[in-house]
């Protein structure tokens, strides 16, 4: 597989150094998300051993996306300041010890989801909240306007394979060992990783360095429609994309028991990095068409959020696991979408200060990561209807959508 490549100033990354750090990123972003998955693809299994309820299992699920709101817009501005590559390694350093901990935390603290255990797992967000705001202010001070959303959206589709290699060699260390192995295989590698990334950031020139930049306007920003706009389809976005990630090895495990884990876990998401690429190449293409950036972050957006809106409403109406399994290639495939829009649009409204727009945005946007994960699990243990959480999401989709489409740009704002 060729990696892109991306042209810069002589003042910004070479060609290797671009080469070399989109690799690192992209295989950062890889464990970050294999990291993420590992509690929700376990938990059928840690439930039924520590005898939680599914508002238990719901609390646990969500309590990760409280510290991830926290540290976002903390995370962006330190970026902004001293430097993304140090903000992406002291994240790594944290949910990597969390990870490989996570077992001992539930066997020694988790019944009744203890307050430790919800503390851990707050840690686990806090820590991972701060790796994109460090990687969108990397990658908008090291290359060209021309080039950073499309560096970012290829470093950011690691979270795709991340989730598909928990929910294949995952599935598969559970059905033949236990979940305990799954937290120590993941963990290691994501050990591994942090070490090679701090060796290449050893290695880069003047990596470390202070960075002088200006005071974020902020009084300026947040009377834009155009930045509300992005925040909230962001948070739409991930309203769905969260609900999803936390609740779909609990969906299938209870609608399609007899269903192989490594089946039902992975394949949902084999569209998302495709999809990822063709969204990249549709915004390319039509700028290159004589689309304004405007114009095509709404396209793409809308391909994102629509497509996903759909599916989710046609769930309900179909009952083979494979007519099932389809429609969810589709809905999370369109994930992908996501990463060359609203995910870029920071950098296209503020491209001095990315970390810290894209940490805002990040901050409100995982709100519904603690609201809608925590609510699904209190909505399936009263009324046990799927359907309910899956139109309620849809519905959310469609507002979000066409909040973006009258109110987004692509140009900058401060």
């Amino acid at each position: 597989m060729k990696v892109a490549v991306f042209e810069g100033s002589s003042e910004q990354w070479t060609r290797t150094q671009q080469r070399n750090w989109l690799m690192a990123l992209t295989a950062g972003t890889t464990l970050v998300y294999a990291s993420r998955t590992c509690v929700p693809l376990l938990i059928p299994a840690i439930a039924k051993e520590q005898n939680w309820s599914r508002s238990d299992s719901g609390m646990v699920l969500s309590s990760f996306f409280w510290g991830y709101t926290l540290t976002q817009v903390v995370g962006g501005y330190v970026a902004d300041r001293i430097g993304g590559q140090k903000v992406i390694l002291f994240s790594a350093v944290g949910w990597s010890f969390v990870t490989i901990a996570m077992p001992f935390i539930i066997q020694v603290f988790a019944p009744d989801a203890g307050i430790y255990l919800l503390l851990t797992r707050v840690a686990h967000g806090a820590f991972q909240g701060i790796h994109f705001p460090g990687m969108s202010s990397l990658s908008s001070r090291q290359l060209s306007e021309r080039n950073r959303a499309s560096f970012f959206s290829l470093a950011t589709s690691g979270s795709a394979f991340g989730i598909l290699i928990t929910g294949t060699i995952g599935s598969y260390i559970l059905e033949k060992s236990n979940w305990q192995t799954v937290f120590y295989v993941i963990g290691g590698t994501c050990w591994l990783w942090t070490y090679l990334y701090f060796y290449l950031c050893q290695t880069s020139k003047n990596v470390f360095a202070a960075v002088e930049t200006p005071k974020v306007p902020w009084k300026l920003l947040v009377r834009q429609p155009a930045f509300w706009s992005c925040v909230f389809a962001h948070a739409c976005q991930n309203n769905c994309f969260f609900t999803l990630l936390s609740w779909l090895p609990t969906y299938f495990h209870d609608m399609y028991p007899e269903a192989k884990g490594w089946i039902v876990n992975m394949t949902p998401w084999l569209c998302t990095v495709p999809c990822t690429f063709l969204g990249k190449w549709l915004s390319e293409r039509f700028i290159s068409k004589g689309f304004t950036v405007s114009t095509t972050r709404k396209i793409v957006e809308s391909l994102c959020l629509l497509t996903e809106a759909f599916g989710l409403f046609a769930l309900d109406n179909i009952k083979s696991l494979h007519g099932v399994l389809v429609c969810m290639v589709l809905i999370i495939g369109a994930t992908g979408f996501h990463n060359s829009a609203v995910v870029v649009n920071p950098g296209d409204l503020a491209p001095k200060h990315s970390g810290s727009v894209f940490g805002l945005m990040n901050t409100v946007g995982s709100i519904p990561g603690f609201v809608s994960v925590y609510a699904a699990g209190l909505i399936l243990e009263r009324t046990k209807s799927w359907a309910i959480v899956f139109n309620f999401t849809a519905v959310v989709n469609i507002i979000g959508c066409a909040l973006y489409c009258w109110f987004a740009s692509g140009s900058p704002i401060i």
